[in-house]
């Protein structure tokens, strides 16, 4: 029985990793006009394996994740810069299991996931314009920084063994450059992500998570005004766990690839698809991905 709890300990550190570090964002750091504003509606659905320490006698785990999520953003000026800010808030339902000796564990949530806060800005080739002087502007490099949070709100019960909220605030500080040439744009990100600890995992247990180091990359191309479709890849590593001050041999190296397209329904609205599958997966999950996403946008 011991053994059993440490095992599902184990599998919850690494489930609550899965979706760390594996976002691909093109285009994060494109000017808009000062003064646009957006929402976005998204469904996401995650599905795949979780690969573990070998020597453990825990095997065949995989969970299957859906994620129904509102935004809310908009520009503004910020020091003759142009500056976001954005807010996600999602819910969360899916199922994660595997087997221990003879024995399966199936767990299923749903519930509310943590908020998500992003502020950005940029530092050169940036300025914060109005519609008719953003519309006059040549394309140009970019670089810009931001700062991303992931605020504790979500449904979190300690009794239990696995939870849509993660019980911890999360910070991922992160710089990016994009370079436009023609109708193609080439941009690179690099972050980490910083965690604190989760002083109530499964009743009183201490879990905290190390850095994760996070790259992304990406390759644009416009097809027409507002159409594009990108090629984006990411890798990420770090993260491993300790719990009750000892560490778990769950340090992830991983890198995963993906495509993104985004058609314009009309001036204001556009929808987005996206989706990414792992290509190499040391330790967490190898997941296949696909995001289905509606934005509205307009000017104040």
């Amino acid at each position: 029985m011991r053994l059993s709890r440490l095992i599902q300990l184990f599998l919850t550190a690494v489930l609550a990793n899965t979706a760390a570090g594996q976002e691909m964002e093109p285009r994060a750091y494109s000017p808009a006009p000062r003064g646009t504003q957006f929402v976005l509606l998204s469904y996401g659905h995650q599905s795949g394996d979780v690969l573990l320490d070998s020597s453990l006698p825990l095997k065949d785990v995989s969970i299957s994740l859906n994620a129904a999520s509102f935004g809310y953003g908009r520009t503004f000026n910020f020091a003759g810069r142009q500056a976001n800010v954005a807010v996600l808030v999602p819910y969360i339902w899916g199922t994660a299991q595997g087997t221990v000796f003879e024995d399966q564990i199936n767990v299923r949530r749903s519930g509310g996931g943590d908020m998500r806060v992003r502020f950005s800005t940029l530092f050169k080739g940036g300025e914060a314009l109005a519609p008719k002087e953003f519309a006059q502007r040549k394309p140009s490099t970019i670089i810009g920084a931001s700062v991303s949070i992931v605020i504790p709100t979500g449904q979190y019960d300690p009794a239990r063994l696995v939870n849509p909220g993660s019980n911890r605030w999360a910070f991922k500080p992160e710089i990016g450059i994009s370079k436009p040439n023609g109708r193609w744009t080439f941009e690179g990100m690099g972050g980490a992500w910083l965690f604190t600890t989760n002083k109530s995992f499964l009743g009183s247990s201490r879990r905290e998570q190390k850095p994760m180091a996070s790259f992304q990359g990406a390759v644009i191309y416009t097809l027409r005004r507002r159409m594009w479709v990108s090629v984006n890849a990411t890798f990420y590593s770090g993260g491993s766990t300790v719990l009750n001050d000892t560490a778990n041999e769950d340090r992830q190296r991983n890198a995963r690839v993906g495509a993104t397209f985004s058609y314009p329904l009309n001036q204001q609205q556009s929808f987005k698809v996206v989706w990414a599958k792992g290509v190499t997966t040391r330790i967490g999950g190898n997941l296949n991905t696909i995001v289905f996403a509606w934005q509205y946008a307009w000017f104040k």
